[in-house]
């Protein structure tokens, strides 16, 4: 997406293995994540972000998913209007992730 970081799922995954700070943000919906999440990823649905965005660290690396990389980008484009945070998107989402055989687990097993 024009404007904004993008990483795709090889590129999360190395990131993740290598022992990066990354903070993995999944902005679905409940019942969306109730399907399967990324390990080691927190929940933040979308709509709460504007709420939330101050506890964000400006520090660390934010990747935002969701499941197609949309409303992930949009996440990251909204963080670079309003406080200044260049959050990274994960391009394709969740979906993307699985179809590279990447692990998705259930949310109370992570």
């Amino acid at each position: 997406m024009f404007g904004i970081r993008e990483v795709d799922a090889a590129g999360l995954k190395k990131m993740l293995d290598s022992g990066e700070k990354v903070r993995l943000v999944d902005v679905r919906s409940a019942s969306e994540v109730a399907q399967g999440i990324i390990e080691g990823s927190e929940f933040m649905p979308l709509h709460t972000l504007p709420l939330r965005m101050n506890d964000l660290p400006k520090d660390e690396t934010i990747v935002f998913y969701c499941r197609s990389g949309a409303r992930s980008a949009q996440a990251c484009m909204f963080l670079s209007q309003n406080i200044g945070i260049e959050a990274v998107n994960l391009r394709g989402g969740i979906i993307s992730w699985y179809q590279s055989g990447m692990k998705v687990v259930l949310p109370n097993a992570a």
